[in-house]
């Protein structure tokens, strides 16, 4: 019973022990507004990730306000010095993290500015304590970014809706 306690314990921290230790990239591409490249490491041993924030979601370049979320993170970390703290790979290969530009949370700034919405993927969020809901409906309220439109539509629905008349394009 004792080891079956300890080893329930050992499992559930495994993934704070498993994160690693910040570190400092310099960003050199931006894709969306929840998406950039960073270069990693040293002269002659550099490493080229690709970084998707933490617990956002920014609309998709070619969905409205997609190239207004790419700029806005761009101004914020392109070209400058980032500290990515990883938490996952996505499905796609992409690092899952908390990145900060010029000492400030990417995911914060962009979800008080109206340029991404909160993703709660695995409870990263909630477990954070909730500031990024507070901050998402704070720039709601104020009508900033995305939510200047009445209904923006969330970018897990827009890809969705492209997915499905994809898919029934291909039998008509």
């Amino acid at each position: 019973m004792r080891l079956r306690f300890l080893f329930a314990i050992c499992l559930a921290l495994l993934p704070q022990l498993s994160q690693a230790a910040p570190r400092t990239c310099l960003v050199v591409g931006v894709s969306d507004g929840d998406t950039l490249t960073a270069r990693c490491g040293r002269i002659g041993a550099y490493e080229q990730i690709k970084v998707r924030i933490a617990a956002i979601d920014a609309p998709e370049r070619k969905q409205p306000h997609g190239q207004r979320s790419r700029q806005a993170l761009s101004r914020l970390c392109y070209a400058e010095k980032a500290l990515i703290t990883e938490r996952d790979t996505d499905r796609y290969g992409r690092t899952v993290a908390d990145v900060s530009c010029n000492g400030e949370d990417a995911g914060s700034r962009m979800v008080s500015e109206g340029w991404a919405w909160v993703y709660d993927y695995n409870g990263i969020a909630t477990r954070r304590g909730g500031g990024l809901f507070k901050l998402q409906d704070a720039a709601r309220r104020q009508g900033l970014g995305l939510w200047a439109d009445s209904k923006p539509t969330p970018p897990w629905d827009w890809r969705r809706e492209r997915r499905e008349h994809h898919w029934s394009d291909a039998f008509f």
